[in-house]
């Protein structure tokens, strides 16, 4: 067993969080939207799930993932099988996807906004990148959802302000569907992780980073969340992983994602 790192980056134990969002998936296709998320997958597919089935973003499934940035002369990508949209899209919709995406809003009943903001979607206040394929997504496979900043712009009081997606909201289910249906997984955000194992799919603290107390994640947050009497902590990365995420990230995009990047034990 790899030892405990004693210094490591927020961006990296965000990254480890996510990673074992991935453990009992099984062979399905992974999608990590937006840099820390991605190196979540890749690590995941490295560690604790050595069945994932990943994309090199256009048409090849790869037997080992891609490193970010640019890749060195002689680099060879290590690809397995031809897979078009065609093959993507029948994992789609049978259920076998788990993606990790990056929501603007998300509420209480676990929908996300990723189109616009303001009182009225036919005048936004500000036009982000419409529901593209959030929709769809939600309906047919799992989700999980990564927050670099935990705030209550993000964690909103009511609903979103344009529901992207479907969640634990009775009076939104689609025709046919049940609350049940629904394959919330993980929050990861910059404060805690989070999941939908509350009372009546309430959004559930599951484990705190080091450093974090459940006062905070609460006052960050614009509705009620279910805090059990006992929280662990985040566990932090390993030596190993460490070591396998600066192999696929040489050049250290992921500290650019987080505003300061600090240290991921906060105490």
């Amino acid at each position: 067993m790899s030892t405990v790192a004693k210094d490591y980056t927020l961006a990296e134990l965000m990254i480890c969080a996510n990673a074992a969002a991935y453990a009992d998936d099984g062979e399905v296709l992974v999608t990590g939207i937006g840099v820390l998320p991605r190196l979540a997958a890749s690590l995941a597919m490295k560690t604790v799930n050595t069945d994932i089935m990943m994309t090199d973003s256009e048409a090849w499934l790869l037997s080992e993932p891609n490193p970010l940035g640019a890749r060195p002369d002689g680099f060879r990508q290590m690809n397995e099988t031809w897979m078009g949209f065609s093959r993507i899209f029948d994992n789609v919709w049978s259920g076998r996807r788990h993606i990790t995406g990056g929501p603007t809003q998300i509420d209480r009943f676990g929908q996300a906004n990723i189109s616009a903001l303001g009182d009225s979607y036919r005048q936004p206040k500000i036009q982000m990148l419409g529901v593209r394929g959030f929709p769809g997504n939600s309906i047919c496979h799992a989700n999980s959802w990564f927050v670099p900043s935990h705030n209550k712009r993000v964690f909103v009081e009511g609903e979103c302000d344009v529901v992207c997606t479907i969640g634990y909201n009775p009076a939104r289910l689609p025709r046919g569907y049940r609350l049940d249906d629904i394959d919330l997984r993980l929050v990861i955000t910059d404060l805690c992780v989070l999941d939908f194992g509350g009372p009546d799919h309430q959004l559930r603290l599951v484990s705190l980073h080091p450093g974090i107390s459940a006062e905070q994640v609460q006052d960050n947050t614009g509705f009620a969340l279910h805090i059990p009497d006992a929280v662990p902590t985040t566990p932090a990365p390993t030596a190993a992983q460490l070591a396998i995420i600066a192999a696929l990230d040489p050049h250290n995009q992921r500290a650019r994602q987080l505003q300061g990047n600090p240290p991921g034990d906060r105490s």
